[in-house]
């Protein structure tokens, strides 16, 4: 689905994704994300390239494998080395377009194989091919 470059979105866009903003969303992605692991994780909790990693949650806490929040990993045994580098670019769309990500993913599509930001952090480091 492709979204009219109009003067209104380009405007929109300025300010959704300015860094400030988009800085605060993701801060606050991995503040939530990062209370989500400590309640739900049984394994050990680690920081990998910046990106935390809670280990041993139950499958219905995330999506797929293991989901990027933010700068938080959770998964229930989905942590090998491939995949965090994966999700370590996940981390940087997050970054990058703060709380607006969630909405920009869901609009790219639920497959993986032509999802934009699955296809930039890499579909064989991610499992999908």
């Amino acid at each position: 689905m492709a979204i009219p470059d109009t003067a209104l979105t380009r405007a929109a866009k300025s300010v959704l994704l300015a860094p400030p903003l988009a800085r605060a969303g993701y801060l606050y992605a991995t503040a939530v994300a990062l209370v989500w692991g400590f309640a739900l994780s049984t394994g050990k909790v680690r920081r990998v390239d910046g990106l935390f990693v809670f280990r041993g949650l139950p499958t219905w806490a995330f999506s797929r494998g293991g989901s990027c929040v933010g700068g938080v990993y959770l998964t229930d045994d989905n942590a090998k080395p491939a995949v965090l580098e994966h999700e370590a670019v996940h981390r940087e769309q997050w970054k990058k377009y703060g709380m607006v990500f969630p909405v920009l993913y869901m609009l790219a599509g639920r497959n993986a194989l032509t999802n934009r930001f699955e296809i930039e952090a890499g579909l064989e480091k991610g499992n999908y091919r």
